[in-house]
């Protein structure tokens, strides 16, 4: 069977940053047969004229209404049947040669069922989020609390970013950003998990392939620009600081819980729930503020 590679892009709102990506991946194709589609989440917004106005060769896919990004990935995957899957958020751009290197080393790599590369983000300063450690409640802390950066932190509480982005090979994790995978092995464990409306579905599928036997592999000889929170913008909307909250319950309970004691699974969901009222009350503060200026600029014009 010849190699072929379907890219999956869901787009919401954010049309600049999806001609951009639309556009590296025609400037940059692999070397083998390439089908693209983009899942829209009914953003309203134009996104949909533009892909067909613009970018005639993808298959698009306009949903009536926001799926979330686990479903309207799925619905992009299922629509093909290349070798290879890469899922694709809107606020990455490919680099000369990403694609054929990365399938370069998962033709290398056939006991590998999900890859990612570099990404940097547009400073060019690299993104330590490109791989991870699967989380637990130590290295949560440590991340969420900024104890895990620093440096002397114990091994617990910074595993959540692995260290090091120019070293690569098998890692817990990579970035939902852009993630290549098998679709051997999805027709094996699963796409994503639909229950996660948004945020932590990468891991989870990272975390169900390791238990299927697959390995999950980082490489740094490949990069892509990752603009990061591009498309949810720098302050999460009361629905996605639920979806992340909700989304590191669901993990924990379905990976963790079922084998620890059932008062540690308590506290770990009284954490989660006291962190997301923390965080909403910090939206909460930001969008007064915001308005508050606003207001202060209209009157002094």
């Amino acid at each position: 069977m010849e190699r072929a590679l379907d890219v999956v892009i869901v787009s919401y709102r954010c049309p600049e940053l999806l001609q951009a990506c639309l556009a590296s991946l025609r400037e940059h194709p692999p070397s083998c047969a390439l089908y693209v589609r983009v899942v829209d989440n009914a953003s309203g917004d134009g996104t949909a004229e533009l892909v067909r106005s613009e970018f005639p060769m993808v298959e698009l896919f306009p949903n009536p209404e926001n799926r979330g990004f686990a479903a309207a990935a799925n619905q992009g995957i299922r629509a093909g049947d290349a070798q290879f899957v890469l899922t694709l958020n809107p606020d990455c751009e490919l680099h000369e040669g990403t694609l054929d290197r990365m399938l370069e080393v998962a033709d290398s790599h056939p006991e590998v069922g999900i890859f990612g590369p570099a990404l940097i983000r547009p400073s060019g300063e690299p993104d330590h989020a490109a791989k991870r450690g699967f989380p637990t409640p130590l290295s949560s802390l440590g991340h969420f609390a900024g104890l895990g950066r620093r440096p002397r932190a114990p091994a617990a509480l910074r595993g959540y970013a692995a260290p090091d982005p120019s070293r690569g090979g098998p890692v817990d994790a990579v970035n939902g950003a852009f993630m290549l995978m098998r679709r051997a092995m999805l027709d094996e464990i699963g796409a994503f998990d639909e229950r996660y409306w948004m945020y932590m579905e990468d891991l989870d599928l990272c975390y169900r392939a390791r238990q299927a036997g697959w390995l999950t592999w980082y490489e740094p000889t490949a990069v892509a620009t990752h603009m990061k929170s591009g498309s949810a913008g720098p302050h999460r909307s009361l629905r996605l600081d639920y979806a992340f909250h909700y989304g590191m319950y669901r993990f924990y309970r379905d990976h963790y819980a079922p084998g620890r004691h059932p008062l540690s699974n308590a506290a770990i969901y009284v954490a989660i729930a006291l962190k997301l009222v923390l965080s909403l009350g910090g939206d909460a503060v930001r969008q007064l503020r915001s308005l508050l200026e606003a207001v202060l600029i209209k009157r002094g014009t």
